[in-house]
Order: C-alpha cells, then structure tokens, then sequence
C-alpha cells in the first residue's frame, strides 16, 4: 500500500470521518481551511500529529511545519518521505 492510501485510510479511521472513503479525499485538496473537503479542525490537526508520530516515527515539534506539512495528502506523503529517510 502506497503511503498516500496510508493517510488517507489512516484519517478515515482515526479522525472517524464518516461517509468518506479514500477514493474521495483529492491527493491535492487542503486538509484544512475553508477550501477543505475534509471539513478538519484544530482538534483533528492535534491528532493527526499524533498518528504521524506514532505510525511514521517522525517529530512535528512546531506549528509551522504542521501547517505546510498538512497542506494536502500529496504534501504530507513528501513530507513523510522526505523526514522518515532523514532519521
């Protein structure tokens, strides 16, 4: 499973959204905001920081990096690439 699927299957699941499935949630669409499909809050984001965390291993210490890294599954998914071979 590719990791983009990953996230996608993983916010469903732990954010419990319901009536979405991963076929969806757009690669390229904000997870957050008023363009957001997703419909995601403050709350969620802190959550989300969490299963990063836990599921990939990699530190997301300081709003700023939350805020770029959780433009977009697409973002995110470099995002993790990116850190998880940096570790």
């Amino acid at each position: 499973m590719d990791i983009k699927t990953q996230l996608k299957e993983m916010l469903i699941s732990e954010l419990k959204l319901v009536n979405v499935t991963p076929e969806q949630i757009n690669n390229d669409s904000p997870l957050f905001g008023d363009n957001s499909t997703l419909g995601l809050d403050s709350l969620d984001a802190v959550e989300l920081v969490v299963m990063i965390q836990k599921k990939f291993n990699i530190e997301i210490s300081d709003r700023d990096t939350a805020l770029k890294a959780f433009a977009s599954i697409n973002v995110l998914a470099d995002f993790i690439s990116k850190n998880r071979s940096a570790s």
